[in-house]
């Protein structure tokens, strides 16, 4: 497996938020991602004790994992940087963090 992409997100507060992330194998093919699970996480310090998490969705045909929140969770979000992971998990347990990142979670003035 390739090292771990950075991306980084906003998310307003207040409302829906995703992101659709393609993983793409060493051989630049798309990542077979069949039996696989995916895990994402957000936290305000990668150390918390409080964290959230996203709704994952994997499509395999397309070596896809979509990452959500919907707005009554990300109305409950820490404003400021905080700190998330995507990692997946194979039918034997191996787990793989695939992406890393800073949220700018942004307060929202009308919701």
């Amino acid at each position: 497996m390739a090292a771990v992409s950075v991306v980084n997100i906003v998310i307003q507060k207040g409302t829906d938020f995703d992101e659709t992330f393609s993983l793409i194998a060493e051989d630049g093919l798309g990542l077979n991602l069949t039996g696989f699970s995916a895990v994402a996480t957000l936290k305000k310090h990668p150390s918390s004790t409080t964290s959230y998490s996203f709704t994952t969705n994997t499509v395999i045909a397309d070596s896809t994992i979509k990452i959500s929140m919907a707005d009554t969770v990300t109305s409950t979000l820490p404003s400021g940087r905080c700190y998330y992971d995507l990692v997946i998990i194979s039918s034997g347990g191996v787990v793989t963090k695939v992406i890393q990142g800073t949220a700018l979670v942004q307060e929202s003035v009308s919701v």
